[in-house]
């Protein structure tokens, strides 16, 4: 995910699903077309080289290896997989951990999964990591500060719905977190957003799980998260675009091996 000379970046989604959309490689052309730098995450191993081979041209996405913390119930035969790919992989996720309801019972295996990939980013150096956190931000954080040092690799927390004292707690562990437009309809989480440090700042859709008019939202849609963090945090629309795309090259240079 660089910042193209001849064609530079006006957005940022460094979360959504492409591969889930019927038309993934149009969407990828659009993303092109509309510049819009684009995380496309995966949910196991083994969607990661086909959706890697449809981006392989693109000059605005790139693809993450992930494991599902909800898939890791059947799926943890995977992670050697994973594990496999991962020299290979600059981008990692879409990982975590989920202690929700449906899939509380997969938790010890979740975590299992989790701090092997935090171990090898660690050892391999210069990965930037997608991390979900659905009621286990605790949890996602002491796993962070015990096994992944910032100078190793980089977190950003997707749909981050923790407290404020953990979000203190995460931007000293050097995380970012990335917004998405369904976080903002919830008065506690967009004042949580509002306190947010503005350059650990960064924009997401997780598409296709987020709609917008009816419709599951594409990555160009993040433009509206975009004037909607402006309008929250009293700034212009082009001061926080200039700003994500910013804190997106900052990430990745914090994040080089």
């Amino acid at each position: 995910m660089t910042v193209s000379p001849n064609r530079p970046a006006r957005l940022v989604d460094f979360h959504c699903h492409l591969d889930l959309y019927k038309d993934h490689a149009a969407l990828i052309a659009e993303c092109d077309r509309e510049r819009v730098a684009t995380l496309a995450v995966t949910t196991t191993p083994k969607a990661w080289l086909r959706n890697r081979e449809l981006a392989a041209r693109s000059d605005h996405v790139r693809v993450a290896l992930g494991l599902h913390p909800q898939l890791v119930g059947d799926r943890e035969s995977e992670l050697p997989l994973l594990e496999h790919y991962l020299r290979d992989a600059r981008y990692v996720g879409e990982i975590g951990l989920d202690a929700g309801p449906r899939f509380y019972r997969s938790f010890p295996a979740q975590e299992r999964v989790f701090v092997r990939i935090l171990q090898a980013c660690a050892d391999q150096r210069g990965k930037v990591l997608t991390v979900h956190s659905v009621r286990a931000v605790g949890k996602v954080l002491g796993h962070v500060e015990r096994e992944l040092p910032p100078e190793r690799s980089r977190v950003v927390l997707h749909w981050f719905t923790g407290t404020v004292a953990e979000a203190r707690r995460a931007v000293a562990l050097g995380c970012y977190f990335s917004v998405n437009g369904e976080m903002l309809r919830s008065p506690k989480h967009r004042q949580l957003v509002a306190g947010l440090p503005a350059d650990r700042l960064l924009t997401e859709t997780d598409g296709p799980f987020v709609e917008i008019g009816g419709r599951p939202v594409r990555p160009r849609d993040v433009a509206q998260t975009v004037a909607e963090l402006a309008a929250l945090r009293g700034e212009t629309i082009e001061a926080m675009e200039g700003g994500i795309l910013n804190n997106l090259r900052t990430l990745l240079n914090e994040a080089r091996p």
